[in-house]
């Protein structure tokens, strides 16, 4: 099957698994259900309004209740306002403009707010992401029109297997003091490059600051504007921060996950609220909300005259609001002219802002993580693709087992490691963790080519301490249980905290509170997360220390580092059924997360099923990292 075709038929398996499981949620759950699965924030209250490009009201709201709950509303999102006194018909359609803490701006297709919306009771539903999903499969569609044409068209040729990618060798190459001597070959690489360069990144290789090198010198040498996205908005803010801490002009389409000053700055919002001609468009806006005042004090019931006069007040403030769109649209052209780098998420890479730009050059970082339709949304509008990332940890989220089967879940980076090594450089030395917990990952993911710097070689938390332990609970009787379709294993989780106590205990002599290790406890099902968070809080000896401890699952923790990190397995049953925990690549986060201290507690006769864990177990024995959990017995 011609290569765009599969990929067309893939994401349409895709789309239909998602939608079916989008259309099951909100037609079986109430609000309540629907505010716990992320869904819906309710109740709300509007906080302000104004108008907006395209005469649309764009909504500032508050939720007022549960802000602490994760949720799923995002920038770019459709969504629907709504009225719980009559859902089904008080709402008005709409896009998230802006997200961030317990507010959202939600831009309505409508120019006033109903009047239900002043009754109370209020929420706003994310809708099914149609969007994202129809520029992904445009995206496909055009790169196999263009394909089909013929010979222009290198860079496709590359991605796909049917061309090679070529390296200038007369480029003159920056020397950064600041990188060691692959991640300063993996920049020279990527200046050098014609139509693909690769940066495999291991954890703790400095990826980040390769490829933020890495643009700096692309800018040195060509001097033309760079577009660089991410899967996630984490990962897009991270990237942004960093090239303007380097000095570049940045502008941030969409907007941030983490909502700091430093990154708001960064975003066109921001830059457009301080562009000199920004007082033009206020006072337009201004004039036109007078003159849509004035035409709502005329009454229902009016004459004729009345009714004429009504509609040459609103027809004014129309057209003023086409002069504000003029105005804003010629801002937006002058500072996109003038940014340097350019950094959006994939799907933000279709922005109405950029959606017609071309660029030299478009770096995808994290493209381990990235669905392969969605990275053709930027590389369509470039020369030449960075591909950044690891595809031995975290690959994308896919909801249909059958897309993932079929191939969607292999990446366009793994897809390009395998048929262009040439492109690749393995950043090999890194930064993080002691050499016994690097170990058995550089053995199984990265063909023992990971070094630790000296730096961390042989870093511990104290003199005498161990920097890895496999703690074998087999024969304990920690049986797990199961909680509709998670696992959860309370007898492991109260054993883990007994463990990190008593460690606890130990460490304590050599730091104060400020400076204490910071920790992460992990486990790959929600349900025993909850598990360990419920014993935790009313722990005697771990409650002073509870803000430095993160408790969470294995994905949540990816690009993160803590000095001590426990990982609890919770399987552990008679069948040796291990469930996800199959999926290696999510261990190898999950394992690479710790710094000075990694301590792995699981059931060996459940988990040596695996060849993977059976091997780690035979490497923590090989270096002296193994204990029995019968040799805690008497842990108090």
């Amino acid at each position: 099957m011609p290569y765009f075709k599969k990929l067309l038929d893939l994401l349409k398996t895709e789309r239909e698994e998602d939608l079916k499981s989008y259309i099951k949620q909100k037609e079986t759950l109430s609000v309540a259900e629907r505010r716990a699965n992320g869904l819906t924030w309710y109740p709300i209250a509007i906080r302000g309004s104004e108008m907006s490009r395209g005469d649309y009201l764009t909504v500032e709201v508050e939720r007022t209740t549960h802000q602490d709950l994760p949720h799923q509303l995002r920038f770019g999102m459709p969504a629907v306002l709504f009225s719980n006194h009559n859902p089904k018909n008080d709402r008005v359609e709409g896009v998230i403009a802006y997200q961030g803490g317990s507010r959202l701006k939600i831009t309505l297709r409508t120019d006033e707010l109903p009047d239900w919306a002043r009754d109370g009771k209020l929420g706003i539903d994310v809708l099914f992401d149609d969007h994202s999903y129809d520029e992904m499969q445009g995206a496909v569609k055009r790169a196999a029109n263009l394909n089909e044409q013929g010979d222009d068209h290198d860079l496709i040729k590359v991605l796909t297997g049917a061309g090679t990618p070529y390296f200038a060798d007369d480029i003159f190459h920056y020397p950064i003091p600041k990188l060691n001597e692959v991640q300063q070959l993996a920049v020279n690489h990527i200046v050098a490059a014609q139509h693909l360069a690769i940066v495999h990144g291991p954890p703790g290789t400095g990826k980040t600051t390769t490829l933020v090198q890495a643009i700096k010198a692309l800018i040195k040498q060509y001097g033309k504007q760079i577009l660089v996205v991410a899967p996630s908005n984490t990962a897009v803010d991270l990237l942004s921060e960093k090239l303007a801490d380097e000095g570049m002009n940045v502008l941030r389409i969409g907007n941030p996950a983490r909502v700091s000053e430093k990154l708001f700055s960064l975003t066109l919002d921001s830059k457009m609220a301080v562009h000199n001609s920004i007082k033009e468009v206020k006072d337009l806006k201004k004039q036109a909300a007078e003159y849509k005042n004035m035409a709502h004090k005329y009454k229902r019931n009016f004459g004729r005259a009345e009714k004429e006069q009504r509609k040459a007040l609103f027809d004014e403030a129309h057209k003023i609001m086409k002069s504000v769109a003029n105005t804003e649209q010629y801002i937006v052209e002058d500072l996109i002219d003038k940014a340097q780098v350019i950094t959006a998420t994939l799907v933000g890479a279709s922005h109405y802002t950029i959606k017609d730009r071309k660029f030299d050059t478009v770096v995808i970082d994290e493209a381990g993580q990235a669905l392969e339709p969605a990275c053709w949304i930027p590389i369509l509008k470039a020369k030449k693709v960075i591909l950044a990332g690891d595809h031995c940890q975290l690959s994308p989220t896919i909801k249909s087992n059958e897309a993932a089967k079929a191939g969607l879940s292999i990446t366009l980076l793994e897809k390009c490691v395998a048929l262009h090594p040439g492109a690749v450089v393995l950043l090999e030395e890194q930064y993080r963790m002691n050499a016994q917990i690097m170990g058995y990952s550089s053995d199984v993911f990265y063909s023992r080519k990971l070094k630790a710097h000296e730096s961390v070689a042989n870093h511990l938390l104290f003199p005498e301490d161990t920097a890895l332990n496999f703690v074998d609970t087999a024969g304990c009787g920690f049986e797990e249980q199961t909680e509709g379709t998670s696992t959860y294993n309370t007898e492991e989780a109260a054993f883990l905290l007994k463990h990190l106590a008593q460690l606890v205990l130990q460490v304590n002599s050599s730091y104060n509170i400020q400076n204490f290790p910071t920790i992460a406890l992990i486990s790959p099902y929600k349900q025993q997360i909850h598990v360990i968070k419920d014993l935790l809080l009313n722990h005697p000896i771990l409650m002073p220390y509870l803000e430095k401890i993160s408790v969470n699952t294995i994905d949540s923790f990816q690009g993160q580092e803590r000095d001590i990190v426990y990982i609890g397995m919770t399987r552990s049953n008679a069948d040796g059924v291990i469930g996800f925990l199959s999926d290696i690549r999510r261990m190898n986060v999950a394992m690479t997360r710790a710094r000075k201290k990694l301590v792995v507690i699981g059931d060996s006769a459940t988990l040596s099923r695996l060849p993977f864990y059976a091997d780690f177990i035979t490497y923590a024995e090989k270096i002296d990292a193994y204990k029995s959990a019968w040799e805690f017995a008497d842990l108090d």
